[in-house]
């Protein structure tokens, strides 16, 4: 039984018009999704050097708050700070105290800066330098000499 000329030729349309469809699509979609999961890992990293930063300034103003005098405070945040963000910064760590004073303070505060690598990984060179901020109290025991 054969089928009339308009049947094959509709036939031959709908089916063989969708052939290579799903390639095209593949071709389309896939440098699109490996862009979008390489978007999502860079961020990833932006927020993990956040915590960095933040975990950083904390062990900075803790270290410096046991000393006994201003110099040797700074020296042993920045050491800290330095231990902390090896494998998360591109290029030199900042420490800066920003407490008023040491010897008559009752607190040591300290803004950790550097420039995260983030977006670099895309070949987006977006300069991103986080910052992070901690207090902590003076020791009294540990601070005074002799």
């Amino acid at each position: 039984m054969n089928s009339p000329s308009w049947i094959r030729s509709w036939r031959a349309r709908s089916y063989g018009g969708d052939r290579g469809l799903s390639t095209i699509e593949v071709v389309i979609l896939a440098p699109v999704m490996i862009m979008f999961i390489l978007v999502l890992v860079a961020f990833g990293q932006l927020v993990d050097g956040r915590g960095a930063i933040d975990g950083a300034a904390r062990d900075a103003a803790r270290s410096g708050s046991l000393q006994w005098e201003e110099g040797l405070a700074m020296a042993e945040a920045r050491e800290a700070a330095e231990a902390d963000l090896t494998d998360i910064c591109d290029g030199p760590v900042t420490v800066t105290k920003t407490s008023a004073g040491f010897a008559d303070a009752d607190l040591f505060s300290v803004d950790v800066s550097c420039q995260v690598r983030g977006l670099a990984m895309l070949g987006l060179d977006i300069p991103t330098r986080l910052t992070g901020s901690f207090t902590a109290p003076l020791d009294p025991f540990k601070r005074k000499a002799g």
